[in-house]
């Protein structure tokens, strides 16, 4: 691919994430842990929306355990808000591959 085309391919994708920004904050995924007994929401915008603890989940002499699924409900999310980001983002270069740390 020649230079110029290359920049218009580049000025291309920076006018769609513009977009993408905006379309951030409406993609959830929900993380849980403790055979969804705690479940944590969290958006696009690495935000989370909402936190849902079941009551047979709390246990007053056993903190720990909350803490626990709580932490491994977020890490959930947290993976899975990466991968559909990864995802809607090969979707927009349409596959195109970018070196490590390269901002559009």
């Amino acid at each position: 691919m020649n230079p110029m085309d290359m920049l218009k391919n580049i000025q291309e994708l920076q006018s769609q994430m513009g977009g993408m920004q905006d379309k951030l904050k409406t993609i959830t995924v929900t993380g849980t842990s403790g055979g969804d007994m705690v479940q944590v929401t969290m958006n696009g915008a690495m935000e989370v929306t909402n936190v849902h603890i079941s009551p047979e989940a709390v246990d007053p002499d056993d903190i720990r355990m909350m803490e626990d699924l709580i932490l491994a409900a977020f890490t959930d999310a947290n993976t899975r808000i990466k991968v559909r980001l990864a995802s809607e983002m090969q979707n927009l270069t349409g596959g195109m591959n970018f070196p490590p740390g390269f901002q559009v």
